[in-house]
């Protein structure tokens, strides 16, 4: 089943709900077991019905299905936000004592919460350039849990060394992890070109109108193989105690251990779980999604070739145009060579890009991404101004960087909007 058509039917049989064409939102906490008996079994793992809906929620799975087909993967689990999707995909790897590798160019929040915040829970990270991914061997050692990066990175829109990535990753046994909110599953597909978990901020392109905050993991098809028997990840090779001393590598054959886990031990302690309601309205985005990222790819292309030759703008990072320094590796990786709406541009001072911020009409000041309206913001003063000036440096942001969010409007409209902010 080609992917437009997934994103409309998987998951999903009108015979199950009542004939509606529309996926029906159960808004409900619980379940009704009809037995001990039957309770019991599900809190084995004998039955797969529902339990509670900090575990599974019947729309909440249609959407995850959904995903997971997407991007041609085994299983997904929806979360709370992108943000706490980030933050179960590491904490069902890696503990105390243990290490995690990200890439430099990464979104600024992200940063914070493996730097930062991990830190207090014990998890050190370390940081490679993702564009080569030269100095990633150097960095591993035993306790290497995780080697993380975006595949088009925010806000720089870089791409990385895929391939590098996943062959050091693979060679070592260690579980490679890709943010792909910016791309979505339309462009690229990470887990069918070797990488082991992918994660997405669902509250951006996925969502398409910016209603609804939701996060989403997701795991690749070998990634049983990976886990089963690895050193590294002796947690699910060994009697997990918080669940009756079950054995998740013993259990590959009937479900994908990796979303097992993390739902069981992480999702059930933890809960920053996505609401029945906003798994609906995130349904209805995925309809449209691929329609979407053709139309936002197009308009981007045609904002980024008018400022690229704009006297005020000193450079654009947009890997759709042929000048681009990454327009080789999207032209190998993306779909038609689109890259989507979100790209940066510098102009030729700070001056200049603060005056630009204050006289845009059409563009709106915001820090989210992936909506129909287009949204524009300046990242070092705001998605990445808690980082460092050398944290700065590194990831590339400038006081002169701007951030844009092409939406659907008329292309002609959004450069003339730009125009007269630039004049």
């Amino acid at each position: 089943m080609r992917q437009e058509t997934a994103a409309i039917h998987v998951g999903y049989d009108t015979n199950e709900g009542f004939g509606t064409m529309a996926v029906p939102i159960f808004q409900s906490t619980a379940y009704d077991f009809g037995s001990a008996e039957t309770a019991a079994a599900r809190f084995d793992l004998k039955d797969g019905g529902y339990i509670y809906t900090r575990l599974s929620n019947p729309t909440t799975d249609i959407f995850e299905k959904r995903v997971a087909a997407l991007e041609g993967g085994a299983a997904a689990i929806a979360t709370a936000s992108g943000q706490s999707a980030l933050f179960y995909s590491i904490i069902n790897l890696a503990q105390a004592g243990d290490n995690i590798i990200i890439a430099k160019k990464i979104y600024g929040g992200t940063t914070v919460l493996f730097t930062h915040t991990l830190k207090r829970f014990g998890i050190e990270a370390r940081v490679f350039d993702s564009d080569t991914a030269d100095d990633l061997e150097s960095l591993i050692d035993e306790k290497t849990r995780a080697i993380f990066f975006e595949t088009l990175s925010n806000p720089q829109i870089s791409i990385p060394n895929i391939e590098k990535i996943v062959e050091i990753a693979n060679k070592y046994g260690i579980i490679s992890i890709t943010d792909n909110t910016v791309p979505t599953p339309i462009i690229f597909q990470p887990l069918r070109h070797g990488v082991d978990v992918c994660v997405h901020s669902a509250s951006k392109y996925m969502s398409g109108q910016g209603l609804s905050l939701a996060g989403v993991v997701i795991s690749a098809n070998h990634l049983n193989e990976k886990l089963k028997g690895n050193k590294r990840y002796e947690h699910f090779n060994v009697p997990d105690a918080s669940y009756h001393d079950i054995v998740y590598a013993d259990m590959t054959d009937r479900f994908d251990i990796y979303t097992l886990r993390m739902r069981l031990a992480i999702v059930r302690d933890i809960g920053a779980v996505i609401s029945p309601f906003n798994s609906w309205q995130l349904i209805q985005g995925l309809e449209t999604l691929a329609v979407r990222v053709e139309r936002h790819s197009q308009n981007a292309l045609k904002v980024a070739k008018f400022l690229n030759s704009h006297k005020h703008i000193k450079s654009v990072a947009y890997p759709g145009l042929a000048d681009n320094v990454d327009h080789a590796k999207a032209q190998k990786y993306f779909k038609d060579g689109m890259a989507n709406g979100l790209f940066c541009f510098e102009t030729d001072s700070f001056e200049r890009a603060k005056k630009m911020l204050e006289r845009v009409k059409l563009f709106k000041i915001v820090v989210n991404i992936g909506d129909t309206k287009s949204l524009i913001t300046h990242p070092a003063s705001t998605t990445h101004q808690q980082l460092s000036s050398e944290e700065l440096i590194k990831a590339g942001i400038t006081k002169e960087l701007i951030r844009v969010s092409i939406g659907l409007e008329n292309a002609e409209d959004l450069i003339a909007d730009l125009a007269q902010a630039l004049e």
